[in-house]
Formats: C-alpha cells, structure tokens, sequence
C-alpha cells in the first residue's frame, strides 16, 4: 500500500492521487493502486517556519508514522518545499520516504546534457533552502526568476491555485515561464505542487506526460511509486 503524507496543500494531495488514478486509466477496478491518503492539512505552513524546523519536523513525523501504522510499504509527500525536513524525517521513520527532488534530478540526467540550463520554478522556501540545488548544482545549471519576478508572477500563481482561481493562476505564472525558456533553459521544474495545476489544468493528460520542457514532480512522483507499487 502507497501511503501519502498530503495537506500540503490539499489540492497538491488530491492532484497527485489523481495521478495515480489516471496512470492506471482503462483498467479494472482491482488494478488500481491501494494507497492511504492522510491529508494533514495541520502541519505548520512550511515557508513561514524555516527557523522553527522542530515544529514542522514533529508534525512530519507525526504523519509519517500513521501511515507507517496503517502498514504502508512506503511513503510519497506531494510538496517540494517538505523536502528540506526529508533527511531528519527518514531518520525517525523505519518505512522507505520516496525522495521527490531526488527523482526529478535522476530523470533529468537521463534526459539532459550535463551542464545544462535547467529552470525551477518553485516557492522562495525551496530555493532558499536548496531542495533542488542540492541535487542539481554537481551536473547542471539551476536558474529561478529574479525577486520581482518571483513575487509578481511565481508567488502570485502559487496563492492563486491555492484560492482556486486555477485561470489566473495559469495567466500570472506566463512572464516568470517566459523569462526561463528566453534562458534556453533545456527543462522547467515546477517545483511547487500548485504549479502543475495552474500550467496543465486545461490540457489533456497526454499533453502533460508528453510535456517537451516542463517536468511535473507530482506526477513523476506517480510514476516512480506506481513502479515500486508493482514490485513489492
């Protein structure tokens, strides 16, 4: 059984189920994933408590280990910014934590040069804490929008989804995708849960698996657990 520590936020959660759901498309009812959605949608706002790390760690753990009680085979948190507490996090769990981050890096260097131009997009929490960079720096060139444009349009669209107003979400995040592809930038992570609803929210399921520049985490997340799914 896939466990899913969700709530952060909600819509993420609810996104990446629906993942799940859509890879598995056309079949049978038992041929579907049995997973365990806990949507702890109490955990402390991840960007606002950086410096109170303890407080969001316990909350983590807290859900990590109900879904570990309800015999989960492993665990998947559908939020980039969550990652930063990943390493404590795995260390108070015996259940195996899929990396999100981690993933995307090692799909990237399958599908990149080394030393290419990649794009995030996320929230100011992941790039201050270098969820991403950690991964990326040894084999790429990491690029964000500069502080007006993150705030302006990145920001924007990440509380726009949130607020479910998905159009405007889609119309604010243009400038800040814009800015990434005149860098040539080879790939555009969408390293916030609520971007990938506002860049694919009207386009068909096809259209996003098929996506040439933009990586999706949620659902390369969905992929990489239906995978260990069918192996235990």
């Amino acid at each position: 059984m896939i466990g899913i520590l969700g709530g952060m936020g909600t819509q993420a959660g609810l996104d990446f189920c629906n993942k799940l759901a859509v890879l598995n498309r056309g079949k049978t009812d038992q041929k579907y994933p049995i997973f365990t959605l806990y949507n702890k949608s109490n955990i402390p706002p991840r960007p606002k408590n950086l410096k109170k790390y303890y407080n969001v760690l316990k909350s983590l753990i807290h859900g990590c280990l109900m879904l570990q009680k309800n015999k989960c085979k492993f665990i998947v948190i559908p939020c980039n910014t969550a990652h930063y507490w990943y390493d404590d996090l795995k260390k108070k769990v015996r259940v195996p934590i899929i990396s999100m981050p981690k993933e995307v890096y090692l799909h990237t260097k399958r599908s990149c040069k080394k030393n290419s131009k990649i794009g995030l997009l996320s929230t100011e929490a992941t790039i201050k804490t270098g969820v991403y960079s950690r991964y990326f720096n040894k084999d790429f060139e990491l690029v964000s929008p500069g502080k007006t444009l993150q705030k302006k349009s990145v920001n924007k669209a990440i509380k726009f989804v949130k607020m479910g107003k998905i159009k405007e979400a889609e119309k604010a995040l243009r400038s800040a995708v814009n800015y990434l592809i005149k860098l040539k930038c080879k790939k555009i992570i969408l390293g916030c849960t609520e971007l990938p609803i506002a860049i694919f929210a009207y386009k068909s399921f096809k259209k996003i698996k098929e996506s040439k520049i933009f990586i999706d985490p949620n659902l390369l997340l969905a992929q990489v657990s239906m995978k260990k799914y069918k192996k235990n």
